[in-house]
């Protein structure tokens, strides 16, 4: 897993919102980025719907959220139009972004990626990285500090 203050791998893929480009992001917004391993599983679903309840929270930081995993953009699609998300959903089919960012596979690799929350700041650094359904005041809080080294340094 890619390390705080480490500079954030940017790619470009295909989502359920379109074409992602991290590039697109950096210097002028934060990124949290979910890696999760499934889609229709329930904690990745409990986890997905949080973010959506939580839009508003995300908003006042201006956050780009991007849910990232193996599936395929049908399958992202049914999964997001099911439960009503409005940010994009990755598909990472060739697992490049995985890689990239040090993402392991599960100890049984059939069960796909690690759960991990990256939140990326404005400087297009990691300024946060945590294993696990990560609480939504936890992101907030990331966010809220990578701001604040944003605007001191900036």
């Amino acid at each position: 897993m890619l390390p705080i203050g480490a500079k954030a791998p940017l790619f470009e893929a295909e989502s359920t919102a379109g074409t992602v480009r991290l590039a697109d992001a950096v210097g002028k917004r934060p990124v949290v980025l979910i890696f999760y391993p499934k889609d229709e599983t329930p904690i990745c679903t409990k986890q997905l719907c949080a973010v959506r309840d939580s839009k508003q929270q995300y908003a006042k930081y201006d956050a780009l959220v991007v849910g990232v995993n193996p599936g395929t953009l049908e399958e992202h699609r049914r999964f997001a139009g099911k439960h009503l998300y409005d940010f994009p959903l990755v598909s990472d089919r060739d697992e490049a972004i995985r890689q990239q960012y040090g993402v392991g596979l599960q100890l049984l690799s059939f069960l796909g990626q690690q759960r991990i929350v990256f939140v990326i700041g404005k400087d297009g650094n990691i300024a946060y990285a945590r294993k696990g359904n990560r609480p939504t005041a936890e992101i907030l809080a990331a966010l809220e500090a990578a701001e604040t080294a944003w605007q001191a340094n900036g």
